[in-house]
């Protein structure tokens, strides 16, 4: 069973969820019979994670770099709403939500995945999106970048 680590901005208003879900019908169902990890947090991460618990079959694990309850309100709505698809929900336990740990959370996913589906925002030359996919590569795992 093929295992993907889902990674992605923060930032979607500049789409509609219909854009977006055209855009996960395109290159997450074509993987949907496998088991995603998915982040916990707003975003790519909730979009993603709602649009899987609705319109596949496939295994859903949430990783987040603390807790769930620390999580902003849009993403703890989502893995609220998913729950019963949800099959683990991973909390790593970090005290402080700063950079290191979402990057160890975005290692995590990636260490426990065999690819990577990136759906960075066109405006945004770095941050964590891409971090997490030049580790996937680093660990020379094929990644999948969907430009949003």
């Amino acid at each position: 069973m093929r295992t993907v680590a889902i990674t992605g901005t923060r930032a979607t208003g500049h789409r509609t969820r219909d854009e977006y879900g055209a855009l996960f019908s395109a290159y997450l169902r074509p993987f949907a019979d496998g088991h995603f990890y998915i982040g916990g947090a707003k975003g790519i991460d909730s979009l993603a994670l709602l649009w899987l618990a609705g319109k596949s079959a496939a295994r859903l694990t949430v990783v987040v770099p603390g807790t769930v309850t620390q999580q902003p309100t849009e993403a703890q709505q989502a893995i609220a709403r998913t729950r019963e698809r949800i099959r683990d929900v991973v909390e790593l336990g970090a005290t402080e939500l700063d950079t290191p740990a979402y990057h160890a959370r975005n290692r995590w996913m990636v260490d426990h995945a065999s690819m990577t589906i990136g759906f960075p925002d066109v405006n945004e030359p770095a941050g964590g999106t891409w971090q997490t996919l030049d580790y996937t590569a680093e660990q020379g795992k094929p990644r999948l970048i969907v430009p949003v």
